[in-house]
C-alpha cells in the first residue's frame, strides 16, 4: 500500500488526482485543479453534525454522522469513490485537516478490499503550502514584465513562452471593463491556488525567470497577492508596440466575435445575442464616469447600431465605429500614462514577434 502523504508540492507539481471529501460549499470557495468533488457528506449533513459537535460534543457528532451516511446513501458514495480509487490508483483523498472525514473514508475503502492513502493535513496543509510558493518564490525569482496598450495580444505571449504566467487565465478575466467571459470569475482561492501550481511548475521545470502580463492590483475581482504584485512593479518591461489596425481587430475578434458565439453556444441563439448585448453594454457603462457623459452617450449609440446589425446577420464591421475611438481617446491614453511612470524600467520597445523573441532569449532556461 501507498502511504499517507506530506509531500503536498510533488502532488501539485505532477497533477496528482484528489478527492475532495468536503461538503459541496466547501468545495466551492476554493479547490485545486487536480481535485475531484466527491463529499463525505453533503451541505445539509455537515451543519447538522457541526451543530451536534457544538452542542453535545465529538462523539455524539460522530454518531450522528454514521447515521446520516449509511445504507443507500453510503452505498452511493462508496461506489463513486471505488471507481475512482481504480481509475487513479496513483491518487490520494482529503478532507479539510486530513482528520475524521477522510480517515473515516479511508477505512471504509479499506473495509471494502481497497487500500487508498490520504493527504496528512488535509486541504489545509495542501493550502498553506501553496500560498508559502506564492509568498516565497518572488524573493528568489527574477521576474520580467509583458507591457503595450490593450490589443497588443499580451495574454497570447503569456500562453507562448514556456516561462510565463497567464494571470487573466488564472483569474478567468481579462482585466477590462470587458474583461468577463460568459462562465463566472474564479475565486481568490483559486486565482491564487491556480498561480502558485503555474509558478511552482515552472519553477520545478528548471526556469530561473518569469514572465508576466503587466497588470494592475486587480484582475475583475481578484487582488494580485502582495508579494507577487510588489516584484511586478520593480521588474523590467518588455512593451509590445502592434499598430492601431492590428490591434482593432484582435479587439473586434475578442471582445465581440468569440463573445457572441460564445454566448450562443452557452444560451442558445436568441438568448445569447440578450446576454452579449448586456455584456457589451455594461462594459462601456463601467466606464461611463472616465469616459465623460457626452463621449460615452455617442459610444453607446455606435455600439447599439452595431450589435443590431450583427443580430440582424450584418457581420460585425460596424463596431470598429465605437472600438476605434475607445482606443483612442480613452484605453490608449491611459496605458501611456501608466507607461510613463515605469519609463525607468523599460528594457525593450518592439512589435509582438520581437517583444517574443527577446523575451525568448533573455529569459530562456
Amino acid at each position: 500500500m501507498r502511504s499517507d502523504t506530506d509531500k503536498f508540492l510533488e502532488l501539485f507539481i505532477n497533477d496528482t488526482p484528489m478527492v475532495d471529501l468536503r461538503a459541496p460549499i466547501e468545495f466551492n470557495q476554493g479547490a485545486f485543479p487536480s481535485a475531484i468533488s466527491l463529499p463525505l457528506m453533503t451541505d445539509d449533513e455537515r451543519e447538522k453534525v457541526g451543530t451536534c459537535y457544538k452542542e453535545e460534543g465529538q462523539e455524539a457528532a460522530i454518531k450522528l454522522g454514521h447515521q446520516l451516511v449509511c445504507g443507500q446513501t453510503k452505498d452511493q458514495r462508496m461506489e463513486l469513490w471505488l471507481n475512482f480509487c481504480r481509475n487513479n490508483p496513483e491518487g490520494y483523498i482529503y478532507c479539510f485537516r486530513g482528520g475524521l472525514r477522510s480517515r473515516t473514508t479511508q477505512q471504509w475503502l479499506k473495509d471494502a478490499g481497497v487500500e487508498y492513502p490520504l493527504v496528512l493535513g488535509g486541504y489545509k496543509a495542501l493550502r498553506t503550502a501553496l500560498l508559502n510558493v506564492i509568498n516565497d518564490l518572488p524573493a528568489i525569482m527574477p521576474f520580467n514584465i509583458v507591457g503595450g496598450k490593450t490589443g497588443s495580444a499580451k495574454t497570447l505571449m503569456m500562453n507562448t513562452l514556456g516561462n510565463a504566467i497567464d494571470l487573466e487565465g488564472a483569474a478567468h478575466h481579462r482585466g477590462s471593463s470587458f474583461g468577463r467571459y460568459v462562465k463566472p470569475q474564479n475565486s481568490q482561492i483559486n486565482f491564487e491556488n491556480i498561480t502558485a501550481i503555474e509558478m511552482l511548475k515552472k519553477q520545478n521545470a528548471g526556469f530561473q525567470q518569469l514572465v508576466f502580463e503587466d497588470e494592475g492590483r486587480n484582475i475583475g475581482s481578484v487582488d494580485l497577492p502582495v508579494q507577487l504584485y510588489q516584484k511586478m512593479q520593480t521588474a523590467p518591461v518588455a512593451v509590445i508596440e502592434d499598430p492601431l489596425d492590428i490591434r482593432l481587430q484582435r479587439l473586434l475578434q475578442e471582445y465581440v466575435i468569440d463573445m457572441v458565439a460564445d454566448y450562443t453556444r452557452v444560451h442558445g441563439e436568441e438568448q445569447g445575442h440578450i446576454l452579449c448585448e448586456e455584456y457589451l453594454l455594461l462594459g462601456l457603462d463601467k466606464i461611463k464616469r472616465r469616459l465623460g457623459d457626452e463621449r460615452w452617450r455617442t459610444l453607446r449609440e455606435e455600439m447599439q447600431k452595431a450589435i443590431k446589425l450583427h443580430q440582424q446577420g450584418s457581420g460585425y464591421d460596424a463596431h470598429l465605429n465605437w472600438l476605434a475611438p475607445l482606443l483612442e481617446l480613452y484605453y490608449d491614453p491611459m496605458y501611456e500614462y501608466q507607461l510613463n511612470q515605469k519609463s525607468d524600467r523599460i528594457v525593450y520597445r518592439g512589435n509582438w514577434q520581437e517583444c517574443h523573441d527577446f523575451l525568448l532569449d533573455t529569459t530562456a532556461k
